[in-house]
């Protein structure tokens, strides 16, 4: 007869099994978190005021977009886990300030490292939805100008061009307002739109490597210049990341906004911050 000791081990290794399948489910099989330095995992039903902080304003933000950024609770929603943007239609439409959405900066900067982020492409889109994962130059916070602060573009994705992705940088040397922006160009990603992805980058000294789920999964990469300086190199400096889903613009609104496509959510898992491996 079994003894109630080996009885009572065996229920406990049941258990563990169990609840580690569950944990890779939510985290897309990524359930080893050796080397996590910083994270927000979007628990409770409020973002971390101390993580993050929103930007404000119809503005434009150079790029000619329609949206209002707010605080409110209306376009920010922490929930079941996770962070949602949503972009809401509130005027007419078509112009300015007729929609608001949330753009949300880290009070934290990186240097280095490996920085993945898990999240979900608004479904059925139509036109004029324009989320990003991307990261400045914290020089930007005390008068550095773009470009010359430094882009690190983790995830872009306009909805005019569904099933695909891109991941860029841009610097003084190298910008899409000259057009000389460096860039993985499109990348398809048939279920974009229905699934949760891990968007990150493996960033050094020397290079910067953007992968999709697993970090050996490289889909773009840029090494640094041999004579590397601020000019086309401004990635040896801090940089913090945003989070934010703009509407319309000289990219994301170039086919127009479809007003019918609002309520529109942008879902967050998580953010992490991993130290590099030896």
């Amino acid at each position: 007869m079994r003894s109630i000791k080996s009885t009572f081990f065996l229920l406990l290794i049941s258990i563990l099994v169990i609840s580690t399948g569950c944990k890779s489910n939510n985290t897309g099989g990524k359930d080893e978190l050796d080397g996590l330095i910083w994270s927000d995992e979007f628990d409770g039903n409020r973002y971390d005021r101390e993580n993050w902080y929103p930007e404000l304003g119809a503005h434009g933000w150079g790029n000619n977009e329609l949206q209002e950024y707010t605080g409110s609770s209306d376009n920010i929603v922490v929930s079941d886990g996770t962070l949602k943007i949503v972009a809401n239609l509130e005027g007419d439409g078509q112009n300015v300030g007729d929609y608001t959405s949330a753009r949300l900066l880290t009070y934290r900067t990186f240097h280095y490292g490996r920085i993945e982020i898990r999240a979900k492409i608004p479904a059925d889109n139509g036109n004029g939805l324009w989320p990003a994962i991307w990261m400045l130059g914290d020089g930007i916070r005390n008068g550095v100008s773009w470009p010359d602060c430094g882009e690190i573009d983790i995830m872009e994705y306009v909805s005019y061009a569904p099933n695909q992705f891109y991941c860029t940088i841009h610097s003084a040397a190298n910008n899409h307002s000259d057009g000389t922006q460096l860039g993985s160009g499109a990348l398809v990603l048939d279920d974009i739109e229905e699934e949760f992805h891990n968007y990150g980058i493996i960033w050094t000294e020397d290079y910067i490597k953007f992968y999709l789920d697993e970090p050996t999964n490289t889909v773009y990469r840029v090494n640094k210049p041999a004579d590397a300086n601020t000019y086309n190199w401004p990635f040896s400096q801090p940089h913090f990341i945003l989070l934010n889903m703009a509407v319309g613009g000289d990219w994301g609104g170039a086919q127009g906004v479809d007003d019918s496509i609002f309520p529109a959510t942008f879902e967050i898992d998580y953010v992490r911050y991993f130290e590099l491996e030896e």
